[in-house]
Order: structure tokens, then C-alpha cells, then sequence
């Protein structure tokens, strides 16, 4: 089976995941950053596919770049708080850079997220 990269993002504050997120996946080289897709998560916090997968999927250095800010301004339009645009979120983009050096494993970046927090892990 070869590798791929794949992610969950579940909403902590709501208690469910986190749909409509949007996301974005850069790879680092040696000179510049490589922007390789943008998505948005699923009604189940997921990707409809993963991230990268068989030959697509290189040992290296990587980065996800989750969109809190925009996610819950549109949670909180969306329940009848202040429109989405307005003001601004503690938590604007959440970065996690790290490192696949097996391209023949899986590897599972989940995000856990509420307005003022977040955490993360190597999934499975």
C-alpha cells in the first residue's frame, strides 16, 4: 500500500467536526514554499480525498495552514452572532509544519480547535 496524507478537523467548541473549513498544504524545499492544494473539510471534518497520496507523496518538510479565523466568524453568522467579516479572531490561520520521512506510510494530521485553542497530533 503506498502513503498518503490525509486530515480531520473536529470543532471542540461546537462538539462536532468542524465542516466547511478551509485549508491549505504547502510543501518546503530549498528555496521557496510550494503552495500543492487548497481544500474544505466535509460535513464529517474530512477530506473527500486525501491530501497527497502514491508518488505524490515525498519525504520532506510540509505545512498545513487551517483557516480558523474564517471558519468560525461564518459559525458565528451562521447562529446568529456578528456577521462573517467582522471583527477579528484570536486564532486567524493555524500553521503545523511537519516532516513525512517514509512516503510509504500514512500520515493522519487531525486539528482540534475552539476560538481560543488548539491541538494536534499524529493520527492514525
Amino acid at each position: 500500500m503506498s502513503g498518503r496524507l490525509t486530515t480531520h478537523v473536529l470543532d471542540l467548541s461546537q462538539g462536532k467536526p468542524a465542516a466547511g473549513m478551509s485549508l491549505q498544504l504547502w510543501r518546503f524545499g530549498e528555496v521557496m514554499p510550494v503552495l500543492l492544494c487548497e481544500a474544505v473539510t466535509n460535513s464529517d471534518g474530512r477530506l473527500d480525498a486525501p491530501l497527497l497520496a502514491g508518488e505524490e507523496l515525498l519525504a520532506g518538510s510540509y505545512e498545513l495552514v487551517f483557516m480558523a479565523g474564517d471558519y468560525f466568524r461564518s459559525a458565528q453568522a451562521g447562529a446568529g452572532g456578528e456577521p462573517a467579516g467582522s471583527g477579528s479572531m484570536f486564532l486567524e490561520h493555524i500553521p503545523i509544519r511537519f516532516n513525512i520521512p517514509d512516503p510509504a506510510e500514512h500520515y493522519h494530521v487531525p486539528l482540534l480547535v475552539a476560538p481560543g485553542g488548539y491541538s494536534t497530533y499524529r493520527g492514525s
